[in-house]
C-alpha cells in the first residue's frame, strides 16, 4: 500500500485504542489529519493518551456491552458527528494446555474481542455506508490458516471475526457503498505496531472496490 494519505475531514474511532497499537495508530491517523476517537475501558488510561496526544477525542466504553456502544455511538455523533473509519484493536490472548486445557474461562478471555467487534460495527454501520470513503479494520492472527491444538479458543474467536468482516464486506458490496472492511493478520502484533499504523492510514489511499473484503499478513 502507499505511505501516506491525507485524512483531513476524516474522523476514525480507535476501538481498544489504550495499547500499544493503539497509540501508534491513532498518533499516525493525526499526523495524517484526521480527526481521532479513542475508546477504551479504563479511564485512567484513556487520560493519559489524551495526555500523550493532544487532540483525541477520549471515549470510555464497555465494547461487549451492547447498550453501552449505543451510547457510545451517541455521544460519539453529538461530538463529532459520523465516523469515516473504524479500527478493532480490541484484543488478549490465552492458550496453553492442548484441546482439553481449552477452559471456558479462558475462551472468555479472547471471546469479548468478537463481541466487542459485532457491537461496534453495527453500531456505526450507517456511518461507513454514508462515508465518501468509509474503511473499517481488525488485527487477526496468522492462526487462523495454521490452526494449533493449543491456541483453539483463540484461533476459533479470530477466524469467527474474519467471517464477521468478510459478511460487512459483502454488505459493503451489496450496498455499492465506497466502504470497505480489512482484516490485517500477524503472528504477533509486538514490533509491528508502527507498520499497522502506516497500514490503517494507507487504507485510504485504495479505492474501496480493490481494498473490500481483503487480507494482508504483516511481517517484520
Amino acid at each position: 500500500m502507499p505511505d501516506t494519505a491525507d485524512l483531513s475531514g476524516r474522523t476514525v474511532l480507535i476501538a481498544g485504542a489504550t495499547s500499544t497499537s493503539g497509540r501508534a495508530v491513532a498518533r499516525a491517523l493525526l499526523d495524517a489529519g484526521a480527526r481521532v476517537v479513542v475508546v477504551g475501558s479504563d479511564q485512567a488510561r484513556l487520560e493519559a493518551l489524551e495526555a500523550e496526544l493532544p487532540g483525541v477525542i477520549g471515549e470510555r466504553a464497555d465494547l461487549t456491552d451492547r447498550d453501552d456502544v449505543l451510547e457510545l455511538a451517541m455521544r460519539v455523533h453529538a461530538r463529532v458527528g459520523d465516523v469515516d473509519g473504524v479500527v478493532h484493536l480490541v484484543g488478549g490472548w490465552r492458550g496453553g494446555g492442548g484441546i482439553p486445557g481449552q477452559t471456558e474461562d479462558d475462551y472468555r478471555v479472547v471471546e469479548h474481542s468478537f463481541t466487542a467487534l459485532r457491537h461496534v460495527s453495527r453500531a456505526f454501520w450507517d456511518d461507513l455506508l454514508a462515508s465518501t470513503a468509509g474503511r473499517i479494520t481488525m488485527v487477526s492472527s496468522t492462526t487462523v490458516e495454521r490452526p494449533t491444538a493449543g491456541g483453539a479458543n483463540y484461533t476459533a474467536v479470530k477466524a469467527a471475526s474474519e467471517s464477521w468482516m468478510r459478511s460487512l464486506a459483502q454488505g459493503f458490496s451489496k450496498s455499492e457503498a465506497p466502504a470497505a472492511a480489512v482484516v490485517f493478520r500477524v503472528q504477533a502484533l509486538a514490533g509491528l505496531e508502527e507498520q499497522l499504523a502506516a497500514s490503517v492510514v494507507a487504507l485510504w489511499n485504495t479505492d474501496a472496490p480493490a481494498l473490500n473484503g481483503t487480507v494482508t499478513t504483516l511481517t517484520p
